[in-house]
């Protein structure tokens, strides 16, 4: 299997993007994120996933492991090709992804191209248990630094407390989500869902 690939980009478009590695060219179906990276001429690295079928052998390429392991996780799911699954990048980063289906939000992940809303519903219900909320928050930064905590015996209020609440749920210290309930609603975050969604996106 061919799990990573390094090399030079010889020519992008749409949806693929081709990668020389020692005289070889690997034809990729690539996450926005990394379409991002890439340039002709340039020097890309990608973490792969090989899918085998009876009419050929298709390659995906993603930025980093954290990447490539969601995608995994969600062409798990009864109903979710590859090609969904790559659209899913296509639409929005990893960590909204993952903290679109940690916060059960169907309406995201309706807008995927390929999805709908039954197909959303089941990741959900497939994928909840299986997504690390710490992964998401982690790969944000530390909620600790730049934006100080509530102020000590400051009051919340009712969907900040339910915010809080919810994190800690999800195994988090109430320092913890205290910091990112404050991140979330620096960055102009309002009703439960929407505080919930953005601290774990960070």
């Amino acid at each position: 299997m061919i799990a990573y690939l390094k090399g030079r980009v010889l020519d992008m478009g749409g949806e693929t993007l081709i990668l020389e590695v020692n005289g070889v060219g690997y034809e990729l179906y690539c996450s926005a994120k990394v379409f991002s990276l890439a340039r002709i001429g340039g020097e890309l690295e990608v973490y792969t996933s090989m899918q085998v079928k009876e009419d050929g052998i298709t390659l995906y390429g993603f930025a980093s492991p954290k990447e490539k392991e969601l995608f995994l996780k969600l062409t798990s799911v009864s109903g979710v090709g590859p090609k969904s699954g790559i659209a899913v990048f296509t639409a929005m980063s990893a960590d909204e992804a993952a903290a679109a289906i940690l916060t059960a939000d169907v309406k995201k992940l309706s807008t995927v191209k390929g999805l709908g809303k039954k197909t959303a519903e089941k990741i959900v219900l497939e994928l909840h248990g299986k997504i690390s909320a710490a992964e998401v928050m982690s790969a944000s930064g530390d909620f600790s630094a730049e934006i100080p905590a509530y102020a000590e015996g400051e009051r919340l209020s009712a969907a900040d407390e339910d915010a809080v609440s919810a994190l800690q749920n999800l195994g988090f210290t109430r320092s913890e989500s205290l910091h990112a309930v404050k991140r979330a609603k620096e960055s102009g975050a309002a009703g439960l869902e929407e505080i919930i969604r953005r601290a774990l996106q960070g």
